[in-house]
């Protein structure tokens, strides 16, 4: 064991809830957000928050209602004191995850002692999901007009390029609601959500403390029905669902953890990321992950649990594959198509999954991984301790 491990001694999430019409849908980000990060901090009543060094949150639309440095404005709404500085980062899809590395590395280079880090992302305040064409570089639109492809036609060229049917789609995403489903039966979410009282239609208060992205009783004959979203063959029902949501965890190098008398949780083993071309930016996982257990040394065989982000079973099934997983291992609790994927705060989330399973399971090891809009992958490990 080395003394400046990055550790993790907390973790928490709100619910994922449908954009638009979830239960988040007329809260301000920087609330649910907030709130979110204040049940997570009351999860290590020995940290004095004056202690912490920084408050890293990812956001992959930071601007407009989730502009102004959100990570700044959630710390000041829930009490932090002033002189604990934030930042918010933006890698896409892997945002909440590129924060947890960013966290650890700093821990483990010695210029931190205890970092925040997590994710924000409120799909409802998103105007486009594509970048409109008056704000493009018109000589980059020349050389690679593909850089600027929206998530929904790069799982066309996906599915095209890897064989991938319409039926082997439906398939992984009546999995996924069923496992989601199962895993919501079973409480297995109750101990990663943070409860949040927010107003309801009447005016009177609810408590929003369930993801809500779950259809139960998807089937292979309800999801034929649909029709195509981009010219093709990917339609909603595999399509990662628009969601909003926040999470966080607590990071700190197991002296200080060891110092405030906190029994860490998981211990960070690693974070990697790569480049792949835009138009095929669903296989970004298939570059990262093979780059990751490089430099950990590990196998796919030690991992107990694996939480591959689903924006798109077309880009799922290929890494999957081509990666070599046990099926068996991914997303055993369901995944973005089920539960949805609030992009800023997705890594963020798949953490809380993995490490709340690995606790509930015994397993050890976790790897979490997602492609990212504009063509990159990234991958962490975590040990659970």
């Amino acid at each position: 064991m080395n003394q400046r491990d990055a550790v993790i001694v907390a973790y928490g999430r709100s619910a994922v809830t449908k954009a638009y019409k979830g239960g988040f849908s007329k809260v301000h980000p920087v609330t649910f957000a907030a709130k979110t990060l204040q049940g997570v901090l009351a999860r290590v009543p020995q940290l004095d928050p004056m202690e912490i060094d920084d408050v890293i949150v990812g956001c992959a639309n930071p601007e407009g209602t989730q502009g102004w440095n959100m990570a700044r404005l959630i710390t000041q709404l829930a009490g932090l004191p002033k002189e604990v500085a934030a930042q918010t980062v933006n890698r896409f899809c892997s945002s909440g995850l590129q924060t947890i590395g960013t966290a650890a590395n700093a821990i483990l280079a010695g210029q931190c002692d205890v970092v925040v880090a997590g994710g924000v992302e409120s799909m409802t305040r998103i105007k486009n999901m594509f970048l409109e064409e008056e704000f493009r570089d018109p000589a980059l639109v020349e050389k690679y007009n593909e850089a600027y492809m929206a998530p929904g036609y790069t799982a066309e060229r996906v599915a095209q390029l890897c064989h991938i049917t319409r039926l082997e789609m439906e398939e992984f995403a009546v999995r996924s609601h069923a496992l989601a489903a199962a895993a919501q039966d079973a409480g297995a979410f109750g101990d990663q959500i943070i409860p949040i009282t927010v107003p309801g239609p009447d005016g009177a208060a609810r408590v929003i403390d369930q993801d809500e992205g779950i259809r139960r009783g998807t089937s292979l004959e309800g999801l034929a029905g649909l029709k195509p979203c981009f010219e093709g063959l990917v339609t909603a029902g595999t399509s990662s669902q628009m969601s909003d949501g926040a999470a966080f965890v607590v990071v700190m190098s197991r002296e200080k953890a060891d110092s405030l008398g906190i029994a860490p949780i998981a211990r960070f083993v690693g974070f990697a990321v790569a480049g792949c071309e835009s138009e095929y930016m669903g296989l970004g996982p298939i570059y990262a992950v093979p780059k990751l257990l490089r430099r950990t040394g590990m196998s796919l065989d030690q991992m107990d649990t694996i939480e591959l982000n689903e924006a798109f079973a077309a880009q799922a099934i290929p890494c999957i594959r081509t990666l070599g997983f046990d099926v068996e291992k991914v997303n055993p609790e369901g995944g973005a198509i089920a539960l949805g994927h609030p992009l800023g705060a997705t890594g963020a989330v798949l953490t809380c999954k993995a490490l709340s399973r690995l606790r509930r399971k015994g397993g050890r090891y976790a790897l979490i991984t997602m492609c990212i809009g504009g063509g990159q992958g990234a991958a962490g490990i975590f040990e659970m301790l």
